[in-house]
Formats: structure tokens, sequence, C-alpha cells
């Protein structure tokens, strides 16, 4: 029987698991669809077929994954797990690759999160305190002999941690909070180190890991201004960065593992943001599914099929076992003016892709696209109040793919913000720099 394959999402995530989708060597044999709050012209390019709806109404995507005859889904953001959209699609006999309800909140909700690590003995949990009075939060805040990082316990999009001691003061600190209208938030220890993200694709038994990813939150360039939904990442020609060690890894994998087997058959993919302090390694936050922008690094150089893994789950397999090209890759968003503060929308986006793919063939690498959010008009792509598109060079080394997604990057058009730090030599060594230091080395 052949599938029909539904994926759920509009993001440059999601284009990108697109991508890996429609570059199986099975596509022929299944049918793909998506649906999405937002339309993707990049993913919609690649599918047979795009339905614009609320990717958080569970009724909705059901009835659509039913009128295409779904018999596999992908779910790409957080805000459908969150909503239950999993169960919903298994009620209706569609597998879905992602966490159920349930097991979503090792992401949805931090205070959860913690809590299961606490419970569970999970290695790597810094001191924590959950309030559901903001007043009660702050005289903690006074009280703590330290810097904190103030976590609102649901889901922000990536821009709703203040840290105290390097974003904000601890009276900004309580000032958020009583402005806040949250009703959980979690005081955690501020960690200091570098960090690093592992992302594992999972079911039954299976952890699979991909490459470590550094992605970068901060709007501006040198780690500055206010939490962002993610401005860019890269991945080194093998599965550590270049601060990293084996051990480093292995200790990652090792708390993955024990966070599948204490939640109840997790599958999709658990993503584990790492903080590596003097301490050793310290878990800043699980996602339950991939990153953005971190999937746009390791599912262009993943030679596995995707969709066999995915496949695979579904039917009780065992997961073929992940081989990645040995490449490195720099991912860059182009973001509207202002983002995320004020972000300009309206700014015609006018990508060159035979030209950035040129340039890139000239430094025996590959230039990728990715749309995220996008206002597709009749005369073209504009930008709305959101990330853009994003770029990802893929070469041997990560300074030639740094160059191919500035390449890329330069037959963009104009009025757009990028951190063009990002995948640098001066900032990979200061990473190297920093964790040296850290070890005493």
């Amino acid at each position: 029987m052949s599938d029909t394959v539904l994926l759920i999402g509009g993001g440059g995530r999601e284009h990108a698991i697109a991508r890996a989708l429609a570059e199986s060597t099975e596509r022929e044999t299944f049918e793909f669809y998506a649906c999405a709050g937002n339309r993707n012209p990049g993913i919609a390019a690649l599918t047979d077929g795009f339905e614009t709806l609320d990717e958080t109404d569970v009724d909705a995507v059901v009835d659509y994954a039913e009128s295409i005859d779904a018999t596999l889904a992908v779910v790409g953001p957080e805000a459908p797990l969150a909503a239950g959209v999993v169960d919903a699609l298994e009620d209706a006999g569609v597998y879905a690759f992602g966490p159920r309800q349930a097991d979503a909140r090792i992401e949805t909700d931090k205070s959860f999160q913690r809590e299961f690590m606490a419970e569970h003995d999970i290695p790597g949990c810094p001191d924590y305190a959950v309030f559901e009075e903001m007043e009660a939060a702050c005289e903690y805040i006074d009280e703590y002999d330290g810097d904190l990082a103030v976590k609102p316990a649901g889901l922000t999009g990536g821009k709703g941690v203040r840290v105290t001691g390097d974003q904000i003061t601890k009276a900004e600190a309580k000032e958020y909070l009583r402005e806040s209208d949250y009703e959980k938030v979690v005081l955690e220890e501020r960690l200091v180190g570098e960090e690093f993200t592992v992302q594992a694709l999972v079911a039954g038994d299976d952890v699979l890991i991909t490459p470590a990813v550094q992605d970068h939150k901060r709007a501006y360039e040198g780690d500055e201004g206010p939490n962002t939904g993610g401005m860019g990442s890269y991945t080194d020609a093998s599965f550590q960065l270049p601060f990293m060690t084996e051990l480093d890894s292995f200790e990652a994998l090792e708390i993955l593992k024990e966070t599948v087997a204490a939640l109840d058959d997790f599958r999709g993919v658990l993503y584990g943001q790492f903080m590596l302090t003097a301490d050793g390694i310290r878990v800043v936050e699980f996602n339950a599914r991939f990153g953005d922008p971190e999937a746009m690094n390791v599912l262009p150089v993943l030679d596995t099929d995707f969709y066999d893994v995915v496949a695979a789950a579904r039917d009780g397999d065992r997961l073929p076992a992940l081989d990645f090209a040995d490449r490195a890759t720099v991912c860059k968003y182009a973001v509207p003016e202002g983002y995320p503060t004020d972000p300009k929308s309206g700014t015609r986006i006018e990508v060159d892709e035979e030209s950035a793919a040129a340039a890139a063939g000239d430094r025996d690498g590959e230039a990728l696209l990715f749309y995220a959010s996008v206002d597709e008009r009749d005369d073209g792509l504009y930008t709305t109040t959101s990330r853009s598109f994003a770029v990802v060079g893929v070469a041997d080394t990560i300074a030639e793919a740094e160059a191919i997604a500035e390449d890329a990057l330069a037959v963009a058009g104009e009025g757009f913000h990028v951190r063009h730090d990002i995948g640098t030599e001066a900032l990979v060594q200061s990473r190297i720099d920093h964790v040296s230091e850290l070890r005493g080395e």
C-alpha cells in the first residue's frame, strides 16, 4: 500500500522537512500534502497540495487529513503538538511522527519539564523554583544569591526568557513579571558556558542523534539585543562543534536516552539544548520537535532517506542508521528591518536562486534557500513581521559554508536584517577560547 504523507507547519523548519521528504528515493510511491496557517511557497512547490488552515485547530487538521486519505503525518511546530494534533490524528487512524500531547509537555510546560527531570533523576537539571504568584517569584529573585533565568512556563516562541546579569537587572526582572500575564513561571540558576543543541530522532527504543548545532537567539551581532526565534546556526563536518569533544556528544546522548526512557512511548524528535559549563553539561531546555533553524542545518546533510525513517517508526521497525555527509553548514536568517521588536513588513523579496547556486558551485559547495514567513502576492513575495527566509551554505568547512551563505544573501535584495557574524572564523574561535577557559586549559 502506498502512503499519503501530510506535513503540518509552514515555516523554514517545515520547508527543510518538505525538501527532505521530496528528495526521498521513494517519492514516486507516495502522495505528499501540507497544511499550515501560512502558505509557504517553497513547501507548496514540493507538494501535491497545500491547504491553509489553523494548524492548532485539531478538527480542521483531521478533516484535511481525512480528505486526502493521509496515512502518515509529520508535525513540524510545537503549537500543534501542544494542541493535541497527534492524539487527534491517531484517533482518526493516521500515524503522526511527533509526540502525543502528554509527552509534548516536555517542551510545552517548562515547570513540568524541570519537575520531570528532578523526579526521574535526569542529569543536568539546574536549580529551579516554580511560582504561580508573581510577587512570590519577585521575593525569590531578591533572596537568590546569584543570577537567574526567568522563564514563562508555557510556549513563547523562544522570546519569553529573560536572564538577570546578562539581559536585564533583577529590578527589571521583577518589573517584567509584574507587568506580565503569565500564570506560572520557572526561575532557574543562570547557566554560564557555551550552548549547543543535539536533536534525536526517536521511535521505540531507538534514539538516534544528529550533528550538534549552535543556534544564535540574540538579534544583533556579537550576541547583543533581544531574543528571537533564532537568527541562524552552524554545524561542523562532524557530530561535534569545534569547541566540543566526543565525550560531550556522548553525555548529551545519554541525557536524551534517559529522558526518552522516562517518557511514555515518546516518538518524533527530541531536541536537547545544552550548556557546556565549567561543571559539565547542563540542560537549558528540551523541545519536542526539530529546531528552527537547526532543522535546516541537519536535514540537508542527512544521507539516510528521511521518509524511510518516518515509515519505519510508523511500522514499528527499527529506525535505519542515520548517515550524514561530512559537510559543514551555516544557516543565516534574513528578517524584516526592526525585527523582533518593531518589524517592518512589505519589503519585496527578490532571491536570485540561480546566481546563488552558481556562486556556491564555484566554492565547491551548495546554497539552499528555505522560506519561512512571506506574503505571496500576484507580483511576487513580500516580508511579513516574522522571519522571512533563510539561506544555508553547505561545504567542507564552516568557513567555506559561511562564505557561501553570505554570497547567497548578497543576491537576496535589500531591506533585510541579517546577523553576518554567524559562522565566521572570529565568532567560532571565540567559542573555542571560551570553552578552553571554562575547562582551565
